[in-house]
């Protein structure tokens, strides 16, 4: 059996799909792609910047309207809650701010 491609999602051989002689079965194409002007958009209409450290969050300063922050996933609970402090200083959006922050009622 022959190796799959990259995607893997295209059929390659000439098969019935292909020649488009089997009735309509879709095939990947260029046409259900997004629209540039709204790609990597969230629904609120913000773009979202993965943020590592409180630092990172000094680029957002001059966008903070058309950007948010997204905390990444392998940031510790510490600092998370240190990224969300600093974000709501700066007048920043955070994707998750509630993620990974245990409140005392639960301890």
């Amino acid at each position: 059996m022959p190796k799959l491609s990259g995607t893997g999602r295209n059929p390659e051989a000439l098969t019935t799909v292909r020649r488009r002689s089997q009735g309509q079965i879709l095939m990947p194409s260029i046409g259900y792609g997004s629209n540039k002007k709204t790609k990597h958009t969230l629904p609120s209409g913000f773009c979202k910047f993965l943020i590592h450290n409180v630092k990172e969050l000094e680029v957002l300063l001059m966008c903070n309207k058309s950007y948010c922050a997204e905390i990444a996933h392998n940031v510790s609970s510490k600092n998370r809650k240190a990224i969300v402090e600093r974000a709501a200083q700066l007048a920043i959006r955070v994707t998750s701010p509630n993620t990974r922050l245990h409140s005392e009622e639960n301890e």
